[in-house]
């Protein structure tokens, strides 16, 4: 990895380490400092990486700064019963065009997935998410995407990428590896009448604010995801004030924790980024606050990573196979380590898709095909692959 790409976490963030409990989480993270240098890798489970790149987020200009609030905040913070060990690798400043920070970002995103190192990626617009998507490239397999955002950010194909209309660009360009997108938590009055039949015409997973906080019905999105993209905005004002496009409405602070940790307790996630923070509308410092809490969720999730995805041993799952009348039947697998559910999708063993085969699903879905009701997400992942 090009370290040069890379500048220290700024001294202001460090300094208040020394008045820290020694355990806390600042004194557990190897840190890239001014003084020690970069950080050894050897080991690492977990990278966290800066983007100050916001040339390209919507009426949010300022989202790439200040990252050092986060920081402080999430260093204070003291770690739960953790065995991954985390690096903070510093930040990817502004390049001399928009072109140079994402050439940057996608080098070190794509190093640390070769290397199985799960970024966490802090600041910068939504837009960062098309170049996460694009270090995925060199791995040559499809990927799945989960948004938390109350826009589907799809804009015009024609547009210049920005935080608005990254979508278009990651469903549209080639080569395309996108094989589902997933929004959790978007708002009707933000999204036309025309995308949300866009998304269904696709056969992409949409769930709105209401359903979506219900927990129980978003966990699998994060369990089928490679990629998960969270738009601070997507939280409400009065708990995260720190966009400049956030709204009244939103998830709660807790409910976005609930979330984090599902990403991370996800076998599948294997890159992470928080987006849109702007700190000159913070109040208190409380969206950092926020934020440094959801990295916490999320790498706790990391931590307690079941490794039940089938199959590991078909002996740790229950099979059950649900007669259709009009179709073929539905294999389910029940895990008997976690209690949760996938569903199989009947493919050709050298089908580009056959990572795909099982798709996480919940109880309800078995239930509901129990009454002779084909499941939503086995439908539209079958539609996917003909």
């Amino acid at each position: 990895m090009n370290q040069d790409f890379l500048s220290p976490v700024k001294e202001i963030a460090l300094a208040h380490l020394v008045l820290h409990h020694p355990l806390c989480l600042g004194n557990r993270i190897r840190i890239h400092t001014q003084q020690n240098g970069f950080p050894d890798l050897e080991g690492i489970k977990l990278a966290i990486l800066g983007v100050q790149e916001d040339r390209n987020s919507e009426n949010n200009f300022g989202c790439g700064d200040d990252l050092h609030f986060i920081r402080r905040k999430l260093y204070e913070l003291y770690p739960g019963n953790w065995s991954a060990e985390i690096a903070d690798l510093g930040n990817v400043l502004k390049g001399n065009s928009v072109a140079d920070t994402y050439f940057a970002v996608k080098e070190i995103i794509s190093y640390l997935l070769k290397e199985e190192i799960i970024p966490i990626i802090i600041g910068g617009g939504q837009d960062i998410t098309y170049v996460n998507y694009r270090a995925y490239d060199t791995l040559e397999q499809s990927v799945n995407i989960a948004a938390v955002d109350s826009r589907f950010d799809l804009g015009d194909l024609e547009n210049e990428l920005t935080s608005q209309s990254y979508l278009s660009k990651i469903i549209m360009q080639e080569p395309s590896n996108l094989f589902n997108y997933s929004n959790v938590g978007y708002q009707t009055y933000f999204n036309s009448q025309e995308e949300i039949e866009l998304f269904d015409t696709l056969f992409f997973d949409t769930c709105r604010l209401g359903k979506a906080r219900e927990l129980e019905n978003i966990e699998p999105s994060f369990r089928n995801a490679d990629i998960v993209s969270i738009d601070i905005g997507a939280i409400r004002q009065s708990e995260a004030p720190a966009n400049n496009n956030a709204s009244p409405n939103g998830f709660y602070g807790e409910e976005i924790c609930a979330i984090t940790r599902y990403a991370g307790i996800s076998d599948k996630v294997s890159s992470f980024g928080i987006y849109e923070y702007n700190s000159k509308y913070d109040n208190n410092h409380q969206t950092a606050n926020l934020i440094a809490q959801m990295i916490w969720y999320f790498i706790e999730g990391v931590n307690f990573r079941a490794k039940d995805y089938p199959f590991s041993g078909k002996e740790n799952y229950e099979k059950y196979i649900v007669l259709m009348e009009d179709d073929d039947p539905i294999v389910f697998y029940k895990s008997n380590k976690t209690g949760r559910w996938w569903m199989e999708i009947n493919i050709l063993s050298d089908n580009k898709y056959k990572r795909h085969a099982l798709i996480p699903c919940t109880y309800k879905d078995y239930t509901e095909a129990t009454k002779q009701n084909i499941p939503e997400r086995w439908y539209k992942a079958m539609k996917k692959m003909m």
